[in-house]
């Protein structure tokens, strides 16, 4: 797997941490490589100091020819006694050459035997006594020569212009390494502490930053394939280019949403027209033979039936006859239907009507009915919604279960309440619920909310679907005190 391809919330993070651990390598490599040069450099100069220090005790020993004082000179520095050659810090050696590049005197005699030429003490000091030909001593230098763990530090002694020899100093480059090792491992663990603190605070900072940008990849998939969440306002609530980026986004959502609501109402309106064409032609075929067969009722009813049984199926007929009417009126929502008005009998037969289904599913009906005289409402159009919602409750809900109807009157306004405790449906689903042929429905064509929504608008009234403590309740509010004209 290519590392590139990682996700932004481990990319980040990681990268960011790569670069905090790479940095403080960096910084800690110049500044141990800064600490040895100056460590150095304060060898050197304190070497300096010393020797410039001893030149002219040196000097004096020498034009009296008093080796041992010489030798007190050079020794008492390093304190041979006490520490040895090897102290830290110190120099290995200090010899006095004179001018012929012969030993004089020499703080570790054993090192540099008095009298002996200085080349003969090793190839180091063969090079260094080279050196001293070449420039004559003139001047104080530091020499080191390659693959050699020592530094030379020579000084001319001299005065008034007289040269009597040079002072050597032996150093060597390991002697300041016990405190630089000391120093660098302070800086390690200074190092660690603050990689401690970092990295915890970029792992989080780059998480953070990342988060948006993955929600907003995953709502960017979904579009097209199905409709996406806005995103959360407060995961990010800066104004830069990733907060643009999120107002954008959540633009282009609210737009998508309005044009897929366009296209849906659109979709309603091309289905309820071809419906209203449909129903139209039903009803032309129906009502035909419809009159026919209802005027030949009456004219059968003009003449003398004796037979029980005969007058009896005639009723029977024109009832069902008339209820074939009513139903075609109220499937045509848009013509002008005449009926009389709603009274509390009209409510108590839709009970009767209803009461077989709700028993046949074992159901508990919850019914409360104010109404008390008549109402100004077309009775027809309100009894068929009141079945409509009731048959629709008897449907949806649970076998064993409850169903509640409440109807009453107030301020003018006859109020209608149908709950049952069957399964609950989705705000997606609720937006299709007063649709022809709704999906939705289970059970026959799916053509009783959408009856029921147009007569309630008919009236001039409002219908809800809601979800209230675990039930599906429809509401009906219908300005009572007006007929349709």
């Amino acid at each position: 797997m290519n590392p590139l391809d990682l996700s932004y919330r481990h990319k980040i993070p990681l990268w960011g941490g790569l670069l905090v651990v790479m940095t403080a390598f960096a910084v800690s490599a110049v500044l141990m490589v800064q600490t040895y040069e100056e460590m150095e450099d304060d060898l050197v100069i304190d070497t300096a100091t010393l020797a410039e220090a001893l030149a002219p005790e040196v000097f004096a020993a020498m034009v009296n020819g008093n080796i041992w004082r010489a030798y007190d000179v050079v020794s008492t520095p390093l304190d041979r006694k006490r520490s040895g050659p090897n102290l830290p810090g110190k120099a290995e050696n200090i010899i006095v050459v004179d001018n012929n590049m012969q030993v004089f005197a020499a703080a570790f005699p054993r090192l540099a035997r008095v009298g002996a030429d200085l080349e003969t003490l090793g190839p180091e000091f063969t090079a260094i006594a080279n050196q001293l030909r070449v420039n004559a001593g003139s001047s104080e230098s530091v020499s080191s020569i390659p693959d050699s763990p020592r530094l030379f530090y020579t000084m001319p002694i001299a005065d008034q212009g007289a040269r009597l020899g040079t002072l050597v100093v032996v150093l060597r480059k390991s002697s300041f390494m016990p405190r630089f090792f000391e120093i660098a491992r302070y800086g390690v663990v200074a190092a660690v502490v603050l990689l401690g603190l970092l990295l915890p605070f970029n792992w989080y900072w780059g998480r953070r930053m990342a988060e948006p940008l993955v929600q907003l990849t995953e709502r960017m998939r979904e579009v097209g394939t199905q409709s996406p969440k806005e995103l959360d306002p407060s995961l990010y609530t800066h104004r830069d280019e990733i907060g643009s980026l999120f107002m954008t986004y959540n633009r282009m959502l609210a737009e998508l949403k309005e044009k897929g609501e366009l296209e849906r109402q659109v979709m309603q309106a091309d289905r309820l027209a071809a419906l209203g064409q449909l129903a139209a032609g039903v009803a032309h075929e129906i009502n035909n033979p419809l009159g026919g067969m209802l005027m030949a009722i009456d004219t059968l009813k003009g003449r003398s039936i004796t037979d029980l049984r005969t007058a009896k199926t005639i009723a029977l007929l024109e009832r069902g006859l008339d209820q074939i009417k009513e139903t075609v009126g109220a499937l045509l929502v848009e013509a002008k239907v005449k009926s009389r008005s709603l009274s509390e009998r009209d409510i108590e037969d839709v009970l009767v009507l209803v009461l077989p289904q709700v028993h046949k599913k074992g159901l508990h009906l919850d019914w409360h009915n104010d109404v008390v005289g008549e109402v100004a409402l077309p009775a027809t159009l309100v009894r068929q919604v009141l079945i409509n919602l009731l048959l629709n409750a008897t449907h949806a809900a649970a076998p064993q279960g409850q169903i509640a109807c409440n109807v009453h009157v107030s301020e003018d306004q006859l109020r209608v309440k149908v709950a049952n405790d069957g399964r609950l449906i989705t705000d997606e689903q609720m937006g299709h619920l007063f649709e022809p042929f709704s999906p939705l429905s289970e059970e026959g064509h799916g053509l009783g909310l959408w009856v029921t929504y147009q007569i309630v608008h008919q009236l001039g009234g409002t219908i809800t679907a809601s979800r209230e403590g675990g039930c599906m309740q429809f509401a009906v509010q219908l300005p009572a005190g007006r007929m349709p004209t």
